[in-house]
């Protein structure tokens, strides 16, 4: 009996300096606590738990998405604020004049359309709406067909830039030693401009910067698509080479839809140019063959008043079948 009375009274006094050392409470959240405190899981409500919370919240499919619409609406803005500047125009044209330059070639050109007008003997009606048209409208419309020239064929080698870059990072080179060798190895415009965005990041810029500025000077769907993959993958992580072959594989089937469009609307096309071309071809055919008929519409105020309201005419029937025959997608 005393053997086993010392024996319980041995195991209290065990459990109780056990106790003692112990705490006597939830040994779990103690060892919680202690692995917070060693660098484990942040402790609820800390910053740290805070930073986490939302870097989980911000690789939500919601949160993703909600990041490429608010992408979206600032190239748009951008796009929307080349387009209004002549200067930026000119960028894009890849012209390397000035505005002043520009405008100053523009008056030039009106005033010697306005000579060679009044010395063939034209009416000043004439003659001021030939000045107009040579030294307004002519200069901006070659502007525009040399940027529209120029983004096409960026936009037609981008896809080939795009797939060297995802070969590169997948064989483990830098993303800005595939962007030297875009540079190097693309044909114009497509290697310039990525020369310059090298050059840029060169200087200090950061990616997103660079490309901004490129998107300025090449205002295309396709820079902007670039652009909002890099910015997505920068915030959000992930892997870079597979969000481009993705978007490559975008390019490319925007492209053959593009084709597609083209085939199908080749009829309407067609449809507009006869139409549109008909009353000038018909007044020069006129012209040629009676022309004592026809100088009546030159020679007499009458006359001169009706070709002025049939331009007028003429170009907003060819503007609205433009319009029509133009397909955004």
């Amino acid at each position: 009996m005393l053997v086993l009375l010392a024996a319980v009274l041995g195991f209290i006094t065990i459990t109780a300096v056990g106790f003692a050392f112990v705490g006597g409470g939830d040994s779990s959240a103690q060892a919680l606590k202690r692995a917070q405190t060693f660098g484990g899981a942040p402790r609820p409500g800390s910053a740290a738990a805070k930073r986490a919370a939302q870097a989980a919240q911000a690789n939500t499919p919601e949160a993703r998405r909600k990041q490429i619409m608010l992408q979206l609406k600032e190239a748009d803005r951008k796009e929307r604020k080349a387009r209004v500047t002549l200067a930026a125009r000119i960028r894009q044209a890849g012209l390397s004049i000035s505005v002043a330059t520009f405008w100053i070639s523009s008056l030039v050109a009106g005033v010697v359309a306005l000579g060679l007008s009044l010395l063939l003997g034209a009416p000043i009606i004439v003659a001021i709406g030939i000045t107009l048209v040579v030294g307004f409208g002519l200069p901006r419309w070659v502007l525009g067909f040399l940027g529209k020239r120029r983004k096409k064929k960026f936009s037609l080698e981008f896809a080939n830039a795009v797939d060297v870059l995802v070969r590169g990072i997948k064989s483990g080179l830098p993303v800005h030693e595939c962007f030297k060798i875009i540079a190097k190895e693309s044909p114009a415009p497509l290697g310039p401009e990525f020369q310059k965005l090298v050059d840029g990041l060169g200087v200090g810029l950061t990616l997103a910067d660079a490309l901004d500025k490129m998107y300025e000077r090449m205002p295309t769907p396709e820079l902007k698509f670039f652009a909002i993959v890099i910015a997505i993958q920068q915030k959000t992580g992930g892997n870079l080479a597979e969000a481009l072959s993705n978007l490559s594989t975008v390019l490319r089937a925007r492209r053959m839809m593009a084709e597609k469009i083209k085939a199908l609307s080749s009829e309407a096309t067609a449809s507009a140019g006869i139409i549109g071309s008909l009353p000038p071809a018909v007044m020069i055919l006129v012209t040629l063959t009676t022309p004592a008929y026809m100088m009546l519409m030159f020679t007499d105020i009458r006359g001169q008043f009706m070709l002025l309201v049939s331009g007028l005419l003429m170009a907003l029937g060819i503007f609205v079948m433009k319009r029509m025959i133009s397909f955004k997608f």
